[in-house]
């Protein structure tokens, strides 16, 4: 399967990528892996348990599992089997990652006998989707954390250069929909992401899909953030077939909330 480079549907003019203002400002991501651990008992007490169904969390462009390790502790306190990609660090659509990742979701979905929900972050979330495209039977949720899900990445991302370097001479297996995959699919990202410009982040077409914004925010803290990990938990603990749109009630409207396209 061939890498394809699609335009995001309906913002293409405007889907750029982030100000140097806001990449050199990505250090603030420090800040949100230290408010993690200080959120955790309010965690505890305000997020749902889950019903024990199995997650498989996907790192980002040139990070491994150890990344996501923290994301995935805390989902397996919310009573969820969770488990890493498997696959060290994600240098991009390399041949046979995809294959790799079919076959684990496969043994995953055996070993615990019900579907599967799938997390990425950035990179990762274009696999989580695509992965959920080619086996839509085994998937019960893609969630994506700023993901680069549309937009000619050239200028819709501040990691193109990067991703140039890391993944020259490597044949890509992977490619991106032209909309959201056939499951319950929601994006979340953040108006303050450094790296990848948001309005490529938003889903616009699919049967069931969701964006969730957060007022503020670092790429590289997205997976670490404390009011990320409060969404995800509300979002995996919907039950299978009665899956809805994120609903922000309260105070929290101001901090994170339901994005509705033009």
């Amino acid at each position: 399967m061939r890498h394809r480079l699609n335009p995001i549907p309906e913002h293409s003019s405007s889907t750029l990528s982030p100000s140097k203002l806001l990449l050199a400002l990505e250090s603030r991501a420090l800040f949100e892996w230290l408010a993690t651990p200080l959120a955790l008992p309010w965690l505890k007490r305000q997020c749902p348990l889950g019903d024990g169904h199995a997650v498989m969390v996907m790192p980002g462009l040139l990070a491994g599992d150890s990344s996501t390790a923290p994301l995935r502790r805390f989902l397996s306190t919310c009573g969820y089997q969770v488990q890493g990609w498997q696959q060290g660090r994600n240098l991009g659509p390399r041949a046979g990652v995809m294959a790799a990742l079919q076959r684990q979701l496969r043994e995953l979905q055996s070993a615990s006998d019900g579907k599967i929900s799938l997390i990425g972050w950035s990179l990762g979330g274009i696999f989580a989707r695509e992965l959920a495209r080619l086996q839509p039977e085994a998937v019960r949720q893609v969630i994506s954390l700023g993901s680069p899900l549309y937009g000619e990445p050239q200028t819709s991302t501040n990691a193109w250069p990067l991703y140039q370097h890391i993944s020259a001479g490597h044949p890509a297996d992977v490619e991106r929909g032209d909309c959201a995959p056939p499951v319950p699919t929601t994006s979340i990202f953040s108006r303050g992401d450094g790296v990848v410009g948001w309005r490529g982040s938003v889903e616009t077409h699919g049967a069931q899909i969701c964006n969730i914004q957060l007022r503020s925010g670092s790429h590289l803290g997205l997976g670490v953030n404390p009011l990320v990990w409060w969404v995800l938990a509300e979002r995996l603990a919907q039950a299978e077939h009665a899956w809805q749109p994120y609903n922000a009630q309260g105070l929290s409207r101001w901090l994170v909330s339901h994005y509705q396209p033009r």
